[in-house]
């Protein structure tokens, strides 16, 4: 149990930390990395905040990620919920300040950018599942047979021509963080010496397993009495 304790905190620090890589990059004014485009123009037309609506995609995706039978863990879950719950937290409460210099504010969209880098070791790290938008590209390439770098650059297109066409903001910063999203991860990951490859994740069908099996032991163990 304790271990199972400190993954979860490692579980809930990535998370934390990736709303506020998120919240950096949108202070930052620059334009909006393509999901948080999407995200935007839904809470400009709906009244939602940023934060309820990547919780409501996030919700669509896991539902579609599910049906496409990618597996899916307690941190997928937990993505799904917390990072827009953390980011609802940040910006409603002004914790992460805003700047008009253009040069504090490139510098805020970088360190945005690597602080989303140092939350995906942490939360992929504990081994809980992966995203729901990670979920879904590894799901697509599956179906489609098509190279994971064409899938990626697929889905982000998608929500971000629709958030674009619902007002999201979108900018030369959105064009830095496609581009060079991936990069600042990768750095991250070189610093932290983290292998994604290393980790075993544990998903939702697992502890069912592992319930089953120990009810069926108990009856048989029961019967034999």
């Amino acid at each position: 149990m304790k271990k199972y304790a400190l993954t979860l905190v490692r579980l809930f620090i990535g998370l934390f930390l990736y709303a506020v890589g998120i919240v950096f990059t949108i202070n930052a004014n620059l334009g909006l990395s393509p999901w948080d485009t999407f995200h935007q123009g839904i809470s400009k037309h709906t009244g939602i905040t940023m934060g309820q609506a990547s919780i409501v995609i996030g919700l669509i995706i896991v539902v579609i990620d599910w049906a496409a039978g990618e597996k899916v863990g307690i941190g997928t879950i937990f993505n799904m919920l917390f990072i827009g719950i953390f980011m609802d937290l940040l910006m409603l409460n002004h914790l992460i300040p805003s700047f008009d210099n253009i040069a504090a504010r490139i510098i805020m969209m970088l360190l945005g950018m690597l602080i989303i880098g140092i939350a995906c070791y942490f939360y992929i790290g504990a081994g809980l599942g992966s995203g729901p938008r990670d979920g879904l590209m590894v799901a697509l390439a599956k179906k489609t047979n098509k190279p994971v770098k064409l899938i990626r650059s697929c889905i982000e297109a998608v929500p971000l021509i629709i958030g674009y066409l619902l007002g999201g903001s979108v900018g030369f910063g959105t064009v830095i963080m496609v581009v060079f999203g991936g990069y600042f991860i990768q750095f991250a990951f070189k610093v932290l010496k983290f292998d994604v490859r290393d980790v075993e994740h544990q998903f939702i069908d697992d502890y069912v397993k592992v319930i089953k099996e120990a009810l069926t032991n108990k009856k048989e163990g029961t019967n034999i009495n």
